[in-house]
């Protein structure tokens, strides 16, 4: 008996009509994105494991996927290296190969290697699957896509201008109502110096940065757990609860980091960028949120994230300011910036709220119903004509009994319907339906165009 097929765990099946809407939130984001210039580039889906390992942290590295190496990939193992079982040691052995972890290090050893064709500032977007070994659950799998937007080669804050606008715009489309949240790495670093903790920063960002969904009793005990004196645990608490205006926070934070040069420069940086925004207009509310502290040991300068307002979700974009992109490959000194939309929790999103355009989950907008060879023959040229003024068109293959055919046009949603008999083809037109209404009219192939359209 045939073994059942099955698919790996973490991967999924898409089926016509979850591509359609996939496609939607892609070619949306495409289409923003080369709005302010940005250019696609793509990556192999595997790298070396040498451009990988060691860019993740220990823990990422046991989450990268490691392809065998072709042809006989134990002959460079002996028997005791077999025998100790060392699995990480086989691996380096065995695999020199690995599926990409994310689109960041791949884009920074493009950078590298394409350095002396590369236009600066180079603004490229990427939108590509990525691999991860991890352990399946619910809104966490094994494969899935990314859709990132980095400029680099340019220290400008108006990077981080556009960047915002293009959160903006791409929510705008969907419909989405959205808060956009932003921070800066330094201004972080301010906050550590001014109490006292300056060598804990990345335990009080990451306590801090779970205030939202912890509490600030738990965000305290975090604090305690991870040696922060009292004293500075108190000095933090009325940094992490201001309240009011962007403005009024900003000029709040200013004072108490009178005495943090750093922290100052993260307050000019932070104020340059929301008083510029509010020059352009944004339709989504923009928030300064001291507590935000995405991934500290990457980011240097402004960082970025947004919420969905309608449906509870965790963050479905995010971003910020890194300083050495490509020093891990030996170029240092190339300051970037980018963001990256969470397509799956996009998709998530716009299902929840019941967001996309009908047309972007209509595949087929006309179905020929077929009667027999003469009918077919007089539908053929209309179907041609109807295909070249951009309308998506079948026949159906085979005569068949009405009702299957319309069961047809159901199953799949197709808005019209075309019957063509005797009557119609002696009179030289067709009979249109609407599957919405049950309306049906005699049209010429002319008529039948415009009404669908």
């Amino acid at each position: 008996m045939a073994q059942k097929p099955n698919i790996p765990k973490g991967t999924r099946d898409f089926s016509p009509i979850e591509m359609a809407k996939r496609n939607y939130i892609f070619n949306t984001i495409k289409e923003v994105y080369a709005l302010y210039g940005f250019q696609q580039i793509e990556t192999p889906a595997m790298e070396t494991l040498h451009t990988l390992m060691g860019k993740y942290g220990e823990e990422g590295d046991k989450l990268l996927f490691k392809v065998l190496n072709s042809g006989d990939c134990l002959s460079k193992v002996s028997d005791k290296e077999l025998m100790e079982r060392n699995s990480l040691h086989l691996a380096a052995l065995m695999c020199e190969k690995g599926l990409r972890y994310d689109l960041t290090v791949p884009f920074a050893r493009y950078v590298v290697m394409h350095r002396d064709e590369l236009q600066l500032p180079f603004k490229r977007y990427q939108i590509q699957p990525v691999w991860r070994a991890d352990r399946p659950q619910k809104g966490r799998y094994r494969e899935f896509y990314q859709c990132d937007a980095d400029v680099v080669g340019s220290d400008s804050l108006l990077n981080e201008v556009e960047l915002m606008q293009i959160v903006d715009t791409v929510f705008s489309k969907f419909g989405i109502r959205v808060q956009i949240k932003i921070n800066n790495r330094k201004i972080l670093t301010g906050m550590a110096e001014v109490i006292g903790a300056a060598d804990k920063i990345v335990d009080i960002t990451v306590a801090i940065d779970k205030l939202d969904k912890i509490g600030l009793e738990n965000v305290n005990v975090e604090l305690r757990e991870n040696g922060i004196s009292e004293d500075a645990i108190e000095k933090l608490q009325p940094i992490i609860t201001m309240s009011g205006t962007n403005d009024e926070k900003l000029a709040t934070i200013s004072k108490v980091l009178g005495q943090s040069e750093t922290g100052l420069k993260g307050v000019e940086e932070t104020t340059f960028i929301l008083n510029t925004l509010k020059r352009v207009g944004l339709k989504n509310e923009i928030q300064f949120d001291l507590t935000l502290a995405r991934g500290l040991n990457y980011y240097t300068g402004a960082i970025f994230e947004v919420k969905a307002l309608d449906t509870p979700m965790g963050s479905i974009t995010g971003g910020g300011r890194y300083d050495n992109l490509t020093g891990i490959f030996g170029m240092p000194g190339l300051s970037g910036v980018g963001i990256s939309f969470g397509a799956d929790r996009i998709y998530d999103v716009l299902n929840a709220l019941d967001l996309y355009p009908q047309e972007t989950v209509t595949a087929t907008q006309v179905l020929f119903i077929n009667f027999g060879e003469n009918e077919s023959d007089y539908c053929l040229p209309i179907v041609a004509q109807c295909r070249a003024a951009g309308l998506r068109t079948e026949i159906y293959p085979d005569k068949a009994k009405m009702k299957k055919q319309m069961n047809y046009a159901n199953a799949k949603q197709i808005p019209f319907v075309v019957l063509a008999g005797e009557n119609e083809i002696s009179a030289g037109k067709v009979t249109l339906k609407n599957m919405t209404t049950g309306e049906q009219s005699l049209v010429s192939p002319e008529e039948l165009i415009q009404a669908v359209q």
